[in-house]
């Protein structure tokens, strides 16, 4: 059976994942990490997607990003994944595969979904219990979002710079969505929509993605049989 395209609408945020192969690792020390960030800039610029938020896991990433046409997510990741995988393998003396199988996305839509999935991404590490508070871990776009770090790959998302008129406030504002709880319910949320690749958001937004895209974009309903979602 054919798979079905990933949900690609232009303007409309993406959350993507990559995992390692077999869930081994994808970066062996900050070297590795530093190599994929410029790729990462390189491609996104390439392929006109903005990068919002973004963390690099042991054995997976996972990217906020906006495409500005059809089809650019997947080109820039495709050659991310190409450029990455050059480097890793020449490095570390290995060949073959780094990465298992094709990426998931979703749509994502809305300020609420928005703003939730960059909590969910950049708390990653103190899901894991690498870190104590996101600020701690390096490899994240955490410091940069909430506090006057530069960091040339992000550009804001519309959801971010609402958050307050000045960039000192939206930083006030962006550190105080970590101080609240994100619940287990959103987290398993996130998690069904990215597994299903699936739009996140709204009943209107999903309506609109389905009338644009011919196709579901829910999970499926609680009646049909379905696999817990895998910790992404």
């Amino acid at each position: 059976m054919a798979r079905l395209p990933r949900p690609d609408l232009p303007g409309i945020a993406q959350h993507v994942v990559q995992r390692g192969n077999d869930r081994m690792p994808c970066f062996h020390d900050d070297d590795d990490r530093g190599a994929y960030l410029t790729a990462l800039r390189q491609v996104a610029t390439r392929y006109a997607c903005a990068i919002h938020a973004y963390v690099l896991m042991t054995n997976h990433v996972h990217l906020l990003t906006t495409p500005s046409t059809s089809g650019a997510v997947s080109r820039m990741m495709q050659t991310l994944g190409r450029l990455y995988v050059a480097h890793f393998n020449a490095r570390h003396r290995r060949t073959g595969t780094l990465w298992e199988g094709r990426y998931r996305s979703c749509l994502v839509g809305s300020r609420r979904y928005v703003l939730a999935c960059h909590r969910y991404i950049e708390l990653n590490p103190v899901r894991a219990a690498m870190v104590a508070t996101p600020t701690d871990y390096a490899w994240s776009s955490h410091r940069a979002n909430a506090s006057d770090d530069s960091n040339p790959l992000l550009r804001r998302h519309p959801a971010y710079l609402a958050l307050g008129p000045s960039s000192a406030e939206r930083q006030q504002a962006y550190l105080a969505l970590f101080d609240e709880v994100l619940t287990r319910e959103t987290i398993e949320e996130i998690r069904a929509y990215l597994q299903q690749q699936r739009a996140l958001g709204t009943d209107r937004f999903r309506a609109i993605v389905e009338h644009k895209l011919g196709r579901c974009a829910s999970v499926r309903p609680a009646h049909r049989p379905i696999a817990k979602p895998k910790a992404l």
